[in-house]
């Protein structure tokens, strides 16, 4: 399946609920400045340019640094008081780093479930928060990245309206990919496989004790895989379309992807996970690092 079957985008989700505070409190603060008598008693305004009143007043909901809202009701105080901090985190996290939760077990061993994650939002290009609008061009997905994505939910299930999954890019757009019997093929060469030896589960992960776990050597993104010890997981043979992905996780066999669903449209893409920043398999999870 290809984008042109593909759910929506947007969705209400923690970037949109913030959008949605800052133009409320935005709207707020503005009506009553003008309107209800804010201006009124406000202090005379620093000698600033008529734009760069505007621009600190888009930053922190006022005109100038000695202005006061001690005189406003208390919901307009609320909103100005809030709105610079969650303005902060909006920005942040719509355009350099979004936190991100691991949410199955489908990409052990890399990844342990409900491990805490930081996803680079910079490294395929800047894109406008919510829509996700690429702005600037910087550089494209690689096989074998581990990337977050909005899943394009083909079967237009409510449930996964909205949903961020997490895999690993295997096929780029024009790759022929073959997976038989758990094995590997990109544009007709065959993937090496390293065998580590047999795979013992913690945690939310004790169900794969007994997995083969297997290095995949996949161009400069060698990654540990694995397999079941008893059957193959899903086989395929496709070619990627242009402007998408094909993805895997790395629990071959207990991992809903590619395989099943179809590709990762290239406007779907949110970024790269690149750093565990705590594990919370555990109550107070730790920090776990170098793991990846």
């Amino acid at each position: 399946m290809t984008i042109e079957h593909a759910s929506s985008f947007f969705a209400w989700d923690v970037s949109s609920y913030l959008a949605a505070f800052l133009i409320l409190a935005f709207i707020i603060v503005l009506v009553d400045y003008f309107f209800i008598g804010g201006a009124e008693v406000s202090v005379p305004s620093e000698k600033k340019s008529l734009l760069g009143k505007w621009l600190y007043f888009v930053c922190f909901l006022k005109f100038n640094k000695s202005e006061k809202y001690s005189h406003r009701p208390k919901f307009v105080q609320f909103m100005a008081e809030f709105y610079p901090v969650l303005l902060l985190v909006f920005l942040f996290r719509g355009f350099v780093v979004e936190p991100f939760r691991i949410p199955s077990n489908s990409m052990m061993p890399t990844f342990l479930t409900y491990d805490f994650l930081l996803v680079d939002k910079i490294s395929y290009g800047i894109h406008l928060p919510i829509l996700n609008t690429e702005l600037i061009d910087i550089g494209d997905p690689e096989r074998g990245d581990v990337v977050v994505f909005r899943y394009p939910n083909y079967e237009k299930q409510e449930a996964y309206q909205g949903a961020d999954f997490i895999k690993r890019v295997i096929g780029l757009p024009g790759d022929k990919i073959e997976y038989v019997k758990d094995k590997l093929m990109v544009n007709d060469k065959v993937i090496e496989y390293q065998k580590i030896g047999t795979y013992t589960g913690i945690e939310k992960g004790v169900g794969m004790t007994g997995y083969k776990h297997y290095r995949e050597i996949l161009d400069n993104n060698p990654h540990d895989v694995l397999l079941h010890p008893n059957a193959s997981s899903r086989s395929v043979m496709l070619i990627v379309p242009k402007g998408h992905y094909f993805v895997m996780g790395d629990n071959r066999s207990r991992s809903s992807d590619s395989r099943f669903w179809g590709f990762v449209p290239e406007e779907y893409l949110l970024g790269k996970a690149f750093y565990i920043w705590a594990h919370g398999d555990k109550v107070g999870g730790q920090a776990v690092l170098g793991r990846q």
